[in-house]
């Protein structure tokens, strides 16, 4: 991997909450919040400098508007909703550029893997657990928070063990 160590340590008690919290909440109300996007961007913004060589760090945050503006269009498109757009933007910063096709392996696998087991347990006792969630009764609908969340934090764990 070729996110340091060191990066996904000083990165991980912040932004792991709020991967939890975009979990949750895509989940429960099919919503990813502006404020947990913003403060997922300003953990990197705030991070970012004491983790990064300021010129790598200048193309990290390019990165991130030019996947906000990416993600705008998808949007538009109907490719994908708002919140996700918006969390990927924030996220996107995050991914060393040596592991992006890493990452993109693991987004395909966690995806797969959180359909699976959001439609298995939309459909067994599980559900009765947390029975008000928005995202049961969707029918066309999938929270992608939960594996865009997942990835991110699965990505910055495996970074501090396994990061150069």
């Amino acid at each position: 991997m070729e996110i340091t160590s060191s990066a996904a340590l000083w990165f991980l008690p912040f932004a792991l909450p709020l991967c939890a919290y975009t979990i949750y909440t895509d989940l429960a109300f099919m919503r990813i919040t502006n404020v947990t996007v913003i403060a997922l961007a300003a953990v990197f913004v705030l991070i970012g400098p004491i983790t990064l060589p300021f010129d790598s760090y200048l193309w990290h945050l390019l990165a991130m508007v030019v996947a906000l503006v990416v993600g705008i269009f998808m949007n538009a498109g109907g490719l994908m909703g708002a919140g996700d757009a918006k969390f990927i933007a924030a996220a996107t910063p995050f991914i060393a550029l040596g592991d992006v096709r890493f990452v993109m392996a693991l987004f395909m696998a966690t995806l797969v893997a959180a359909y699976i087991i959001h439609r298995a347990a939309k459909y067994s006792p599980l559900r009765k657990l947390a029975p008000q969630w928005v995202s049961w009764h969707e029918a066309k609908k999938f929270p992608m928070g939960l594996a865009l969340g997942t990835v991110l934090a699965a990505y910055l764990m495996l970074g501090a063990y396994f990061g150069a």
